[in-house]
């Protein structure tokens, strides 16, 4: 891959606070590896998931009021994923820009860091579609997106007993998989307004889990597990 772009890693809350709490284990591990990465001419973006803080909120909010907003639901993940963007930041404390993205209307002006992390934004979509708009602004054509979802499968696993992992799918069919509907919450692979704008832009998503070395093939385009999601 072209080091001369950089890459944006669109990273599943999950992994970073599953179940509620935080999975230092794994940001411990995330954070030597990038920085590896970063001293070998690598430069990141980095977007932070809400994960299981958010559906807490969520379920919490349901569970209290029963009927509530999809922009009230939308709001509680979005603070999630500035706490969690917010610990991340932390932790790569040398090496990345000193804001974390909310506002994606504020583009960085004379980037020097190697490494910017983000957070949600607006309601109406999740950090998908955050993470997209970056590689639009900033000239990146590679997004990773790491999750619990360790690659795409030609239906819903968790309800489909024959389903079956794919390798690479285009744009098109993965649209059909995935809808044309964000609902607040969802865990998807990859969100329905993130893959509309994707699609439109023909970036190349690769759908990956939480290992690391896994990452490290892909950039160095070697085998990997998990789905490319492409134009072609």
């Amino acid at each position: 891959m072209d080091k001369k772009r950089p890459i944006v890693i669109s990273l599943g809350g999950s992994l970073i606070s599953p179940n509620g709490g935080i999975d230092t284990k794994f940001l411990r591990e995330f954070n030597i590896f990038i920085r590896e990465k970063i001293a070998q001419g690598w430069r990141f973006f980095i977007v932070c998931g809400g994960g299981s803080t958010a559906r807490h909120y969520i379920d919490a909010a349901k569970e209290v009021v029963g009927d509530i907003t999809n922009w009230d639901l939308d709001w509680l993940g979005i603070h999630a994923t500035h706490l969690n963007a917010h610990i991340v930041k932390t932790i790569f404390e040398g090496v990345v820009h000193a804001r974390v993205i909310q506002n994606y209307e504020k583009k960085i002006v004379n980037l020097k860091q190697p490494l910017v992390v983000a957070a949600g934004w607006k309601p109406g979509w999740s950090t998908d579609y955050d993470a997209t708009i970056l590689a639009r602004d900033y000239g990146a054509k590679i997004l990773i997106n790491m999750s619990n979802i360790p690659q795409v499968y030609d239906c819903d696993p968790n309800t489909c007993q024959n389903a079956k992992p794919l390798k690479k799918i285009s744009w098109m069919d993965f649209e059909k998989l995935v809808g044309t509907v964000w609902r607040p919450g969802s865990n998807l692979p990859f969100d329905p307004i993130a893959t509309k704008l994707a699609k439109q832009l023909k970036l190349t998503i690769y759908v990956v889990g939480r290992d690391l070395p896994n990452i490290d093939n892909i950039l160095a385009n070697r085998k990997f597990t998990g789905t490319i999601i492409s134009s072609s």
